[in-house]
Order: structure tokens, then C-alpha cells, then sequence
């Protein structure tokens, strides 16, 4: 039987590093293996577990960006489901963006599981998502800021792709995503906006498909603390989302460097750990 109390501080994990760009599900593979939790990885629970703790998270970015949305919704109708105004161009680019990682997720769902229970290649990765991170600090240097209303369609389905690389264990899915916004020249605040608003469409989708496989036969993962457990990977996200749109708001250069240099330092240090363990 699983120990509640290690559900429970996973989902605290969850919805701390979920908007951090540092890699929950990196975070999630490594603390599971560095302190023994039994938590099995290989397991067809485990990947339903997960996504209800990321239901949690999107419950929380939806509540935290719920006038955004009901200005979104509010210009789609006015617009009759054309791209219009800018609130039905702006909901229309979230959709676009959201394509490439649902398609790339339902193909490679299988492969991308086996890299859940290899913790020393999900090191190596957190390691280069904190490269990556370096990487989008200089792009802003070079980029001149423009706002998030003259985001092109082609510069929304980059960022889309990007946000596939978060598929692997270890990628940050904000990380990668506000670097691509980053290079398409926009500032810390519209990228962050971009990238927090469109996690919601694409782990609400893969709730749809995730969250049935926990009631099925032979599962060993109560339901009951399961959804607490999302509950509070919401409330922690919730408040992560609060700090870190006041973080990007006030910062504009430089901004992704802490978060850098500390994937660099925990991959590295992962890495050590696992060769000597």
C-alpha cells in the first residue's frame, strides 16, 4: 500500500515546481528514487496519478486566469468563432499552440514511459533544461520586447512545439515555453502569460484521457487520497502562479537565471549521486 503521507508531499512538490520552470515531473522521478518512496514509476497507475495532480495545477492557473478567460470566451463569441478581435485571436493562438504536444503525446505516450524509470537520464535532462534556461536569457538581450496581442499564428506554433519537449522527464514545460516565447521577442510578463494560460487546454485534454485508467480493476492507488492530493497541488500552484507573475512583471533581464543555475546544480548533483549510490 502507498504511504498517503509521501502522496501528499509529492502533490506539495507538484504544485511548486509545475509553474517553476525547474521540471515537476523531473523533480518527481528523481525525489522518488533519491528517497526510496514507493512510488512505482513502472507502474499503469502512475502516470493517471500524476495527471490528476496536474489537473490540480490547471484547476489553479484556470482560477488564477479566470478573467483572462472570460474576456477570451466573451470575444470567440462576439466573433461567432472567428479570429476577429484580439481576445478571439488570442484564445484561437492558445488552441493553435496547444496542437503539437497533444498529437506528439498520443504518439510516443508509450516510449515517453520508459523514460520515467531511468532517474539518470531525467538528471541529464534537468541539467540541459537549465542550459536551455541560460539560452532564453540571452535571446531576450538580444530580442526586442513586443507585446503578447501581436503574437503571429507561426510564432504560436513554435512555442507549441516547444512545449512538446516537455513530454520527457526532466524538461520543463513553462521552462521550455517561455524561452520559445523569449525568441519570438516578447517580454517576461507575455511570455509567462502565454505559457501559464496555454498549460491549462492541454492537461485538462490529458485528464480526459488519464484519469478513468484510476478506477479501473486491479488499481492500488485509493482514489480518495489521489484527489486530495490534487487538491493540494492546486492550492500550491495557485500560489506559485502568484509569485512568479509578479517575479516576470518586475524583472526584465536576467530572469530565468536563477532558476538556471539551480536545474544545472540538481542535475549535476543527481547524477553524482546515482553513479556513486
Amino acid at each position: 500500500m502507498i504511504d498517503t503521507a509521501h502522496i501528499l508531499w509529492f502533490a506539495v512538490m507538484q504544485g511548486i515546481t509545475e509553474l517553476f520552470p525547474i521540471s515537476s515531473l523531473g523533480h518527481g522521478v528523481l525525489l522518488t528514487t533519491l528517497l526510496h518512496w514507493d512510488l512505482n514509476r513502472n507502474n499503469p497507475d502512475f502516470l493517471p496519478f500524476l495527471v490528476v495532480l496536474h489537473l490540480g495545477t490547471a484547476a489553479a492557473l484556470f482560477l488564477y486566469f479566470l478573467r483572462d478567460w472570460g474576456r477570451l470566451f466573451a470575444g470567440v463569441a462576439r466573433a461567432r468563432g472567428r479570429a476577429d478581435n484580439p481576445e478571439a485571436r488570442l484564445f484561437w493562438l492558445l488552441v493553435v499552440a496547444t496542437v503539437p504536444a497533444g498529437l506528439l503525446g498520443l504518439a510516443f505516450e508509450k516510449k515517453l514511459r520508459l523514460l520515467f524509470s531511468d532517474a539518470g537520464v531525467v538528471a541529464v535532462f534537468l541539467a540541459l533544461n537549465g542550459l536551455v534556461l541560460l539560452a532564453g536569457d540571452r535571446l531576450k538581450r538580444r530580442e526586442a520586447s513586443h507585446r503578447l496581442d501581436t503574437l503571429s499564428w507561426g510564432q504560436a506554433v513554435w512555442i507549441g512545439c516547444a512545449q512538446a519537449l516537455a513530454l520527457i522527464p526532466g524538461m520543463s514545460r513553462s521552462g521550455v515555453t517561455l524561452v520559445a516565447g523569449l525568441g519570438t521577442g516578447l517580454d517576461y510578463a507575455g511570455a509567462a502569460r502565454f505559457s501559464f494560460m496555454m498549460a491549462t487546454p492541454i492537461i485538462g485534454a490529458a485528464g480526459l484521457l488519464e484519469v478513468p485508467k484510476l478506477f479501473a480493476a486491479h488499481t492500488h492507488m485509493a482514489a480518495g487520497p489521489v484527489f486530495l492530493a490534487g487538491l493540494v497541488a492546486g492550492a500550491f500552484a495557485y500560489a506559485s502562479t502568484w509569485i512568479l507573475m509578479r517575479y516576470f512583471n518586475r524583472h526584465e533581464i536576467q530572469a530565468l537565471r536563477p532558476f538556471a543555475f539551480y536545474c544545472i546544480a540538481v542535475g549535476l548533483a543527481a547524477m553524482g549521486w546515482l553513479h556513486l549510490a
